[in-house]
């Protein structure tokens, strides 16, 4: 992680309360910094490259007077990517709609990203900020991905295929990343839409967005991140909300989920590149969220080898009309992943029918991996303490399915205050100690 530097910006304190010791959050405060509207730097509406060169010196010179808001100003503006620098707020006014494009080459040259738990060099996030600190993004406009090229990317031919087997082998052979590059031939891996990557004191805020080639929003190795009042749109493959990877102090509050995919997936890299990094998703507060579509509430996995713990999902409401929701939580994971997951929380939900149930554990959930690639190394996941209170749902096909591994059973599992309308099929424990969970 970086090192505090000096700044002349002052910070918010985010005190949060938690089942477990919960640090206070740090964010950047800009309310004392000078705002700079990017048609100050050349922006023109529906100018493409006119308006990211804008967007570019607006920030530098933010950036390099020690803090400042670069304003994006109401009206439709069109960009091929945003590349962060330190102490900055780009604001999006109400009625602003930035507009990415969505040629691949203009996320190029690649950047170090990841990708489903692996690092690699890949195209440039739509929003990218490396090794930034002080750094936000609010407001109440619109950040809308052109998708194109990334819907037709959605599919899975056979050269993709063979790209993610290629990062397979690499991650597992301890390949440097540099020889990793994936936008080299038809790999054709898509970018996430956000990502912080090693960043300090980030705050997204206020702003909508809509669609995403890839994950939404994607804190990576980041500390003290807070989300709030944010509204996602985004229906296409891979869609999830956030997923915060081996991160440590996170808040998401007061946001609207409307996706493709999971609401909310917590992650912690995968196989020997999470085992090389070390650092686990550790202190993650979810709380007053509305989740209008998506698969699950909560998934934990299945990238979670650094381990994930001091979690806490509390007074969320799911549209009770959607009857899409897998689970409300949901811990998956494989016989490779290794890591471990511990005192996760979730109380005081409210939904509708649930496709699967309340709560799923999972320890042999490969997808299409399962034939892809070959098991180099077995490592188990230990997951434990796990707390679910005060739940209604209406129908259910089942309140909870708990299927651990015999070579390490799951342990300690607790549900009460579990009220549901009926259930489709009967609860299963396989491989389990201490489970207190409602008949």
């Amino acid at each position: 992680m970086l090192n505090e530097k000096e700044n002349s910006l002052g910070y918010e304190r985010v005190e949060v309360e938690a089942p477990f010791e919960m640090p206070c959050i740090r964010i950047a405060d800009f309310k004392k910094c000078p705002r700079r509207s990017i048609v100050e730097f050349g922006a023109l509406p529906e100018d493409r490259a006119a308006t990211t060169h804008a967007l570019a010196l607006a920030i530098a010179n933010a950036s390099a007077a020690g803090g400042g808001v670069v304003v994006v100003p109401e009206g439709k503006w069109l960009c091929s990517g945003i590349r962060f620098k330190s102490n900055v707020n780009l604001h999006l006014e109400r009625g602003a709609r930035l507009s990415f494009s969505g040629a691949p080459e203009d996320y190029l040259p690649a950047v170090s990203s990841s990708w489903e738990g692996f690092e690699c060099l890949n195209y440039a996030p739509l929003i990218y900020g490396y090794e930034c600190e002080n750094v936000a993004i609010s407001g109440e406009g619109t950040l809308v991905a052109e998708m194109e090229v990334w819907e037709e990317w959605f599919a899975r031919p056979p050269a993709h295929m063979e790209g993610l087997k290629r990062l397979y082998e690499m991650g597992s052979k301890d390949w440097p990343l540099d020889m990793r590059d994936m936008t080299e031939g038809d790999a054709n891996l898509r970018p996430q839409f956000v990502q912080f990557n090693r960043c300090r004191h980030v705050l997204i805020e206020g702003v909508s967005i809509v669609n995403s080639p890839f994950w939404v929003l994607h804190p990576f190795l980041c500390e003290d991140v807070v989300i709030r009042r944010v509204s996602v749109k985004a229906h296409g493959h891979n869609n999830d909300g956030v997923d915060p990877e081996m991160c440590q102090n996170l808040l998401i509050e007061d946001c609207v989920f409307d996706q493709g995919d999971d609401a909310i997936a917590i992650k912690s890299g995968r196989n020997r590149d999470a085992w090389r990094i070390g650092v686990p998703t550790r202190n993650v507060v979810i709380r007053n969220c509305e989740v209008k579509n998506a698969h699950q509430l909560l998934a934990v996995g299945t990238e979670l080898s650094a381990g994930v713990e001091n979690v806490l999902v509390e007074n969320c409401r799911l549209d009770k009309s959607i009857g899409e929701v897998g689970h409300l939580l949901y811990i998956k994971t494989n016989e490779r992943r290794g890591g471990w997951v511990r005192n996760v929380w979730m109380r005081d939900i409210e939904a509708g029918d649930l496709r699967k149930g309340i709560l799923g554990i999972d320890t042999d959930v490969l997808f299409q991996w399962r034939d892809l690639v070959p098991t180099y190394e077995k490592r188990m996941t230990r997951i434990e303490s796990v707390r679910v209170e005060n739940i209604r749902v209406g129908e259910v096909g089942y309140v909870y399915r708990i299927l651990g591994d015999e070579r390490l059973p799951v342990a300690d599992v607790r549900m009460s205050g579990i009220k549901y309308e009926s259930a489709r099929e009967a609860n299963e424990v396989r491989n389990a100690q201490a489970v207190d969970c409602p008949e």
